[in-house]
């Protein structure tokens, strides 16, 4: 197997050891060293010219992608992963960065040696001690809902209080974060509050007790959206609905007025069938 091809069944990032297991020779390392094709980026570890910029600076500094990155790498709904969390065992005394969060984690699912990426399992895990709950919540219910881990695998896992508490609480109906921090808000509320009813040829994203209806806008509600959704908020309002649309603004940096705005229409029983 040559250089390139066994670089590219680890995303370009590999260690020296398991190129050479797979049958690449010391000889056609130094070749593409030479040619430029090849980069050592830390002791016994090696990455092919335009690999992945995080996952080489991962490898460099002996630690890997994890948390809310990973989940971020993964198409997970995160709030905000501009910062790099990564992660390494608290015995990895090679580890260290200039930026970001490091969390020294024992993993609980293995840790594959020659990735520079955790699971996503530990990601999970380590989320929900370092994000604050219901951003925590809004990652495992997104990864739920798009399959991408078992919840009875994580059910028979020995995880810790907050993991355990988030896994109890997650569900995979929510379409967006969003959804998930506006339920978990109002958890408090004696008001059943259904998350993706379908109502009139629609799912809505939550439907309090019989006739209130809550939608939450992303940044995709512009132009051809736009106009369905008020076509739909039209049609509900005929059907003897009240729809209330808050916006993502809103649901983060306004949550009282939101929240005001609710309990008005609940003590105004719009929440009731007539």
């Amino acid at each position: 197997m040559d250089v390139w091809e066994a670089l590219d069944e680890f995303d370009g990032v590999a260690r020296v050891e398991t190129l050479r297991r797979l049958g690449v020779t010391e000889h056609a390392l130094r070749k593409a060293r030479r040619q430029g094709l090849i980069s050592s980026v830390r002791r016994g570890w090696v990455a092919r010219i335009g690999a992945d910029r995080m996952l080489v600076t991962a490898a460099a500094r002996g630690v890997v992608l994890s948390c809310i990155t990973l989940a971020a790498r993964r198409g997970l709904w995160v709030l905000d992963a501009s910062e790099p969390h990564l992660a390494a065992s608290p015995h990895a005394g090679h580890a260290k960065v200039s930026r970001g969060v490091l969390h020294w984690h024992s993993p609980l699912f293995p840790r594959q040696p020659d990735s520079c990426e955790d699971s996503l399992e530990n990601a999970l895990v380590i989320a929900s001690r370092c994000q604050p709950h219901e951003s925590a919540l809004a990652i495992w219910e997104s990864a739920f809902k798009q399959r991408l881990v078992d919840p009875g695998v994580l059910e028979r896992a020995p995880l810790p209080p907050d993991a355990r508490r988030l896994l109890e609480e997650a569900t995979p109906f929510a379409d967006a974060g969003t959804e998930s921090i506006f339920r978990t808000r109002l958890r408090w509320l004696d008001v059943r509050i259904t998350p993706q009813v379908w109502l009139h040829g629609h799912a809505v994203d939550f439907l309090i007790g019989d006739r209130l209806v809550v939608q939450i806008d992303g940044g995709h509600h512009v132009g051809a959206q736009r106009t369905s959704d008020i076509r739909h908020d039209a049609l509900l309002k005929l059907h003897g609905y009240h729809v209330i649309r808050i916006g993502y603004d809103q649901l983060l940096k306004h949550w009282p007025e939101v929240q005001s705005m609710i309990l008005a229409a609940i003590a105004q029983r719009l929440h009731l069938a007539a």
